[in-house]
């Protein structure tokens, strides 16, 4: 018998494995089958673009607003 803990753990599993096969059955009948095939492939390029570029926001916003340590920073005195 598993601890209660894992067992809740495991159930959660078994739930997000089961809602992203249906998610992925649900997205590509929209995008093949149905007359939402337009915006769907449209909003689809919209959250693939716009997930790229957030990251590369949040990698130019940490870049911009992190100090510089002194062990990062090389000296170039022989």
């Amino acid at each position: 018998m598993m601890p209660p803990l894992m067992e809740r753990r495991k159930g959660v599993g078994i739930m997000i494995f089961v809602l992203a096969i249906v998610g992925f059955f649900l997205y590509a009948y929209l995008l093949m089958l149905s007359e939402w095939s337009p915006i769907i492939q449209q909003l689809s390029m919209l959250m693939i673009v716009g997930g790229i570029l957030g990251v590369v926001a949040w990698i130019g916003y940490v870049t911009a607003t992190t100090r510089a340590s002194s062990a990062s920073i090389t000296s170039t005195e022989d």
